[in-house]
């Protein structure tokens, strides 16, 4: 049981790549896996010393004696899974199952101790991966994984294709190919202002090279992704910056398969967006974090789980009239 809770511990705290060292907070841990990685510690701890950790008695209202029961108790299921739980949501229900039978008040304050989801906020989902192409589709694509800083808000995603791709292989610009070589040679003779120079020409194409951790170095095209029959607050709306933060837990390290239907006219791509065979928009209106955009898309699933979403309040649904976005651009259009 040691060998498995080091082992997420040390996946939990893993960088993707080098980018992905910089969004890292205290002890190498990502907002994303927090949670989890600090649950897998103190199990880790506990199965060792028998503590409890310090401060959790702040946060529930049985004693210690109960404290020492319940984390007995998540440990043998945490033996008992198959695999271990990884993500925030995977870590909640495991510690909700475990607990039933215990107050409410004290499964929500162990869960909101490690800052992970409460029972009312988890969801649900139906939609799985499409086996075959829905109609619509023009093309599809596989993304390398995505930096945190590219969630631009709840609802648009920059995320990057491998140019060894055998749709993008095709039809790399020749320039483009041209300075990669050069920007290569440049870094092997150390000549790294040059090399900067180039890089920065090979971005201006809409492409980039991407630094792995194991020194792989990927040349890749850029694609902005807006997510298509959803529309989120925007950034200085109530409940933006927390639509941008769920998207980002969501996506964050992961590879994305991305159907797309077209473009907007802002040329960003408009798809539906799958992460690890889960539906992306399903997610986000679940939890309450968009609205459907009724404008663009008559999905009935996506009204929905919109529906579900308000019968909750999770999200935007816990104000009792929450702006709606389409509304709420265009009164800043129109300066109001």
């Amino acid at each position: 049981m040691g060998n498995a809770l080091r082992f997420l511990y040390a996946q939990c705290c893993k960088p993707t790549t080098a980018e992905d060292s910089e969004s890292l907070g205290h002890h190498g841990v990502s907002a994303v896996t927090v949670g989890v990685s600090a649950l897998a510690h103190d199990l880790f701890h506990f199965e060792i010393t028998s503590q409890v950790p310090e401060g959790l008695s702040k946060h529930v209202v049985s004693s210690k004696k109960a404290q020492a029961n319940w984390y007995r108790k998540i440990l043998e299921a945490w033996r008992a899974a198959k695999p271990p739980p990884k993500t925030p949501e995977e870590a909640s229900r495991l510690v909700i199952q475990t607990l039933k039978r215990h107050q409410k008040a004290d499964v929500e304050g162990l869960l909101a101790f490690y800052g992970l989801p409460l029972p009312h906020t988890l969801v649900k989902l139906s939609a799985g991966a499409p086996t075959s192409l829905p109609a619509g589709v023009k093309y599809e694509f596989q993304t390398l994984p995505v930096d945190a800083k590219a969630v631009a808000d709840g609802d648009t995603v920059t995320v990057y294709v491998s140019t060894t791709d055998p749709r993008e292989s095709s039809c790399v610009p020749i320039e483009v190919q041209v300075a990669a070589v050069q920007r290569s040679q440049a870094r092997a003779e150390k000549n790294y202002t040059e090399a900067d120079a180039i890089h920065k020409k090979i971005i201006d194409s809409g492409y980039r090279v991407l630094n792995f951790q194991n020194n792989e170095e990927i040349l890749a095209r850029k694609y902005r992704i807006r997510l298509r029959g959803i529309d989120a607050p925007e950034s200085s709306m109530p409940y933006g910056k927390e639509a941008k933060e769920e998207l980002t837990k969501i996506v964050q390290g992961k590879c994305l398969r991305v159907l797309v239907y077209g473009e907007d006219r802002y040329g960003r791509c408009v798809g539906d967006i799958y992460c690890n065979g889960k539906f992306v928009q399903e997610l986000m209106l679940k939890k309450g974090f968009a609205w459907h955009y009724t404008a663009y898309d008559q999905r009935p699933e996506l009204a929905t789980w919109e529906k579900e979403a308000q019968a909750k309040r999770v999200g935007l649904w816990a104000s009792s009239n929450p702006e709606k976005p389409w509304e709420w651009r265009k009164d800043k259009r129109q300066g109001r």
